[in-house]
């Protein structure tokens, strides 16, 4: 019998992750949103959307694909960074230091370790290092600046570094799966708490339970999401974390791996936030560990009887939806049973 726990660990560690960030990104994002929250149709206009984007995407060029990927991804890099740069300066300091090694280190190491097998590697070090030039000059910047304000400096140096790791190493053995699951991995996180706090618990389940079906349909019956998924991985995009199993499952090709997209991560971290607002930490926990067990039950049954696809987002809620229930039971009887002891 074949079954795999990296996955299923994974999905519990991103959730939990974002379930714990959660309470002290949410009130920054919603000083930038101004304490706008998805009405049920938003939610339902957004299922709709994302629908037609994986029914459509493989007909868009590659160019204009891996273009509005890479502005979503950096812009969403650069708002993240933005909302926390207003640090101390000796925070400022050393994240800028943090980026001039990092540039320095792998400008130097891709350039004699990757060159001239990968021609662009040249162009990417090349660029490198002047983001390492840019970082030393923030960090000198940093020595006379008075005010402790946002540092927009600071916040474009992750969306610059991720833009040139992908135009110039994409294709080079550090991009996959290293880069490409580090980056998907922050990605999962950050789209998880940047729109997990825009939903209501009204909302969240009006937009959980169309997805499940939209994601369903997909998969099932069209095979639009399955045709999406390829596409994209094509392109190398950090849209989904790929692992290999473990313990090892292996095939004619070697090991098998597996991939779940970014989309399946921040569905699955949605149910867990809005639980934790509804119900507490305990109930939040408990259902991310549910939503984790059913998601490798589901997984194992996929490995032993040849299913190639299947819907996360039908693996992923068979697991929460039991545990609300139980909750929603549990508090009617408690309220019952107050009711019936008053005189």
């Amino acid at each position: 019998m074949y079954f795999d726990i990296a996955m299923p660990l994974t999905l519990l560690a991103v959730v939990a992750i974002s379930v714990l960030m959660s309470g002290k990104v949410e009130k920054r994002l919603k000083a930038v949103f101004e304490e706008r929250e998805f009405k049920t149709k938003d939610a339902i206009i957004l299922v709709a959307a994302i629908t037609v984007t994986v029914s459509v995407v493989t007909f868009i060029p590659l160019s204009a694909v891996v273009t509005l990927f890479l502005f979503a991804f950096s812009l969403l890099l650069f708002i993240f960074a933005y909302i926390f740069s207003d640090c101390r300066k000796a925070v400022a300091k050393l994240c800028s230091m943090a980026f001039f090694v990092a540039s320095f280190l792998i400008a130097t190491l891709s350039f004699f370790m990757l060159f001239p097998l990968y021609i662009y590697v040249a162009y990417g070090a090349l660029a490198l290092y002047c983001l390492c030039g840019f970082s030393m000059v923030a960090l000198f910047y940093e020595e006379t600046r008075q005010h402790v304000r946002e540092r927009w400096y600071l916040a474009a140096m992750p969306s610059v570094l991720f833009v040139i790791l992908y135009v110039f190493f994409n294709r080079t053995p550090i991009w996959f799966p290293y880069l490409l699951d580090t980056y998907s991995l922050i990605f999962a996180v950050l789209i998880t708490l940047y729109l997990g706090g825009l939903f209501t618990w009204k909302t969240s389940l009006v937009f959980t339970g169309l997805l499940t079906i939209a994601d369903t349909v997909l998969v099932l019956v069209t095979g639009a999401m399955v045709s999406a998924a390829t596409h994209l991985s094509d392109l190398g995009l950090p849209v989904f974390v790929i692992l290999p199993t473990i313990p090892r499952v292996a095939t004619n090709k070697g090991t098998l791996l597996v991939s779940l997209g970014l989309g399946d991560f921040f569905f699955s971290g949605l149910l867990a936030i809005q639980t934790y607002k509804k119900f507490g930490k305990s109930v939040a926990f408990l259902s991310t560990a549910t939503m984790a067990f059913s998601f490798f039950m589901f997984e194992m049954f996929m490995f032993n009887f040849g299913v190639t696809a299947f819907p996360g987002t039908l693996m992923i809620i068979s697991g929460w939806v039991p545990i609300v229930l139980l909750k929603y039971v549990m508090d009617k009887k408690s309220r019952n049973r107050v009711i019936s002891l008053l005189p």
